[in-house]
């Protein structure tokens, strides 16, 4: 059945108004004018509470700027605000007036993370026991399942400690001269969000791990990288409750405790 001819006109009048809403300078009406800027201000405040260490980075004004500048470029696609921002840390890429802080883009990666992270799936983590429980012949058949919560954010900058000083400490510490690229794992293996860091070259492991890889060829792929250490990368996996099961050819973890 075909719609009416008025069914369009609706449609492309409210695609209209919904870009004004969002275009600065837009003319309208002044009972028009003020709702636009009520959404405008919501989608800024709701970056600001997904992206505050960004925030704290650039300042309150500078942020606010910035941030209406993304919601003109790329609008909400979805009612769920909750969904909105994934897009943020690309538009930092190539977003020229924050060219000089050049990290921000990977912190903002960092934050999304959180907050997918937060909003996950529940799991049950497990504890490295399971994997120390498995007999040394059986180790090149083990499969790690990562907990729906987790990923990596593989930065050039020593992202992790840019954000936890940020986030958390009163006064920010000067990270130095000596600070390098850092790894970060993200979990939530109970109510609280986690940052950690793991040893360069874990972004591979992990990625191997998440394509259903077994273990032996996740540590292969990262070895590669300079300054990989199978030990550590495991873990603060395991202690963060990124791995949520564990399997040995055929047989399930529940099989091996």
């Amino acid at each position: 059945m075909r719609e009416p001819p008025e069914a369009n006109d609706l449609r492309a009048w409210q695609s209209v108004f919904a870009a004004s809403l969002l275009r600065a300078g837009a003319i309208m009406p002044d009972r028009q004018a003020v709702h636009r800027n009520n959404t405008r201000a919501s989608l800024s405040s709701a970056l600001a509470a997904r992206f505050p260490v960004v925030r704290r980075l650039v300042g309150p004004d500078f942020f606010r700027a910035m941030a209406l500048c993304f919601i003109e470029r790329q609008p909400p696609r979805s009612p769920v605000l909750a969904e909105y921002g994934a897009g943020f840390a690309h538009f930092l890429d190539g977003f020229a007036p924050a060219r000089e802080v050049a990290y921000l883009a990977d912190v903002a990666r960092l934050e999304w993370a959180r907050h997918l992270a937060f909003h996950a799936e529940e799991a049950a983590a497990l504890s490295i026991e399971r994997l120390t429980a498995v007999a040394p012949d059986r180790l090149e058949q083990v499969r790690l399942g990562l907990h729906p919560a987790a990923s990596v954010v593989a930065s050039a900058w020593p992202v992790v400690s840019i954000w936890t000083t940020n986030a958390h400490d009163q006064e920010v510490r000067p990270l130095g001269d000596g600070a390098g690229s850092e790894c970060a794992l993200v979990t939530r293996p109970e109510l609280h969000v986690l940052v950690s860091a793991l040893p360069a070259g874990s972004d591979r492991l992990v990625a191997a791990l998440a394509e259903g890889n077994g273990l032996a060829e996740a540590v292969a792929r990262a070895a590669t990288v300079e300054g990989f250490d199978t030990a550590t990368a495991l873990s603060v996996l395991f202690r963060s409750g990124a791995v949520a099961s564990l399997s040995v050819g055929s047989f399930h973890s529940m099989e091996l405790s």
